[in-house]
């Protein structure tokens, strides 16, 4: 809400508050019409101050919220105020623009509301650096600014240039499948099938058949041929999951393919050349199955020709906020939605916690947060509960800002240790001037050795 100023002079200093405001400002009367226009919402829409005056602001503005959902409307029923709403406008030359709104009722002195006031800011430049920094630091449907990621992106097209098998190791979550499909996508197999089999999700005797195919009468009910997903693929790449969960007895027919590049189906008695690259993923050590005895060392040295290690979610929380970003624009796609952003409290929330279903289940999360938001930013008031005591509430709400700060200086504390200290060389890696480095140096307060020695 906000009280009409009756006194002249007060309300002349308020007009010029408001024209300088860089921000979109407008406001109605009861009947809808603008009565103000600031600079800032001439720029942002194209109209001048004098077409906008004495017009209903469904004219003016031409948002999508207009026919329904307005947020003015709703702010000067309810005396509410709505809060970053995101919408589009078309602006005067007929473009689709993304903006922000807020609103609230005018109240005279009595309370009687007379009037409204929307602020909006435009966002799609906005978008367009969070779609810029989303390219740079993304390798087919992957995203991280993380370094050790970053130097497997590095090497996925020479890996996707070779035939051998790849290993693909990491905690469920981490996006295995992902990496596997980026593979098949930079190989010179990407016109031919990728075909995803996941090893633990069946029972040993169908997983044979799933895999190799059988003949008609090898079992009761097998009337005719069926492919299996080794034909299926033929001339592309099967990606076998949770490898270290099949039996023994199929370690050894799984062995015979990656020797000999042959397979029989069941029921079969002829063998069938496979050409096809097999990508294998675990969230197991194999190394350590292999000790146990629980999985064949001849398979595992097989698989293992090329091997990533995938880093879990919580060793490179940098991430946090670009895969934040990356969900949200998303599922706006996918519900139709326009939220904005999320706010610095709900990152730094995040932040905090560890993610032991990494990035699925920070999608996860990040999907449910649209179910609860109806503004246009996700609060922390949209997460769920993530800790039993919150170690930023229980530190009395000490600055929960200082989370975010001490993943950005562990970030940059970690590339400088990589380039010996030497600040040139870790601002050309990062893509940034060296004077910002310095000055990140400087308000994160941070103790940098100088070039060429170590801390212990």
């Amino acid at each position: 809400m906000i009280e009409m100023i009756d006194n002249k002079k007060d309300r002349k200093y308020t007009d010029l508050i408001i024209e300088s405001i860089a921000d979109g400002i407008f406001t109605v009367d009861l009947n809808w019409i603008v009565t103000s226009f600031n600079p800032a919402a001439q720029e942002i829409t194209g109209i001048t101050k004098t077409e906008a005056l004495g017009r209903t602001c469904r004219e003016v503005l031409r948002a999508s919220c207009c026919e329904k959902d307005c947020p003015l409307k709703e702010a000067m029923q309810t005396g509410n105020p709505v809060v970053n709403r995101v919408v589009s406008i078309i602006d005067t030359n007929g473009e689709k623009r993304s903006i922000s709104i807020s609103a609230a009722a005018i109240k005279d002195s009595n309370g009687r509301v007379t009037g409204g006031v929307e602020t909006f800011r435009d966002i799609g430049s906005i978008e367009k650096v969070r779609d810029d920094i989303g390219k740079e630091y993304t390798c087919q449907d992957i995203l991280s600014v993380n370094y050790e990621m970053r130097k497997i992106f590095d090497l996925l097209p020479v890996m996707a240039e070779s035939s051998s098998t790849i290993l693909l190791e990491g905690e469920t979550g981490t996006g295995k499948e992902l990496f596997a499909k980026a593979i098949h996508n930079l190989s010179p197999r990407r016109s031919k099938p990728f075909v995803a089999v996941n090893c633990g999700a069946l029972p040993d005797t169908l997983l044979e058949s799933e895999l190799f195919g059988y003949k008609a009468g090898a079992f009761t009910d097998a009337k005719r041929d069926k492919p299996g997903r080794f034909a299926i693929a033929e001339g592309g790449t099967i990606f076998l999951d949770e490898i270290g969960d099949i039996s023994p007895a199929l370690q050894v027919r799984l062995l015979r393919v990656l020797q000999e590049k042959t397979y029989e189906p069941l029921g079969g008695v002829t063998s069938v050349r496979a050409d096809v690259r097999i990508i294998a993923a675990t969230n197991k050590d194999l190394e350590n199955l292999v000790r146990n005895d629980q999985f064949r060392n001849d398979l595992y040295y097989r698989l293992n020709v090329i091997k990533i290690v995938i880093p879990p979610l919580r060793e490179r929380k940098e991430d946090i906020p670009l895969l934040a970003d990356h969900f949200i624009t998303r599922f706006n796609k996918i519900q139709h939605r326009q939220i904005a952003e999320i706010s610095e409290s709900a990152i730094a929330y995040l932040i905090r916690y560890d993610f032991p279903g990494n990035v699925r289940e920070l999608e996860n999360i990040i999907e449910r947060a649209f179910i609860l938001c109806r503004t246009g930013q996700i609060n922390r008031s949209h997460l769920p509960e993530l800790y039993e005591h919150d170690p930023c509430e229980d530190a009395g709400h000490k600055d929960c800002a200082d989370s975010l700060k001490e993943v950005e200086a562990a970030f940059l504390m970690s590339a400088l240790k990589r380039n010996d200290w030497n600040r040139l060389k870790t601002a050309r890696e990062l893509g940034i001037h060296k004077s910002t480095l310095f000055r990140k140096i400087k308000s994160l307060g941070l103790d940098v050795p100088s070039s060429g020695k170590t801390t212990g």
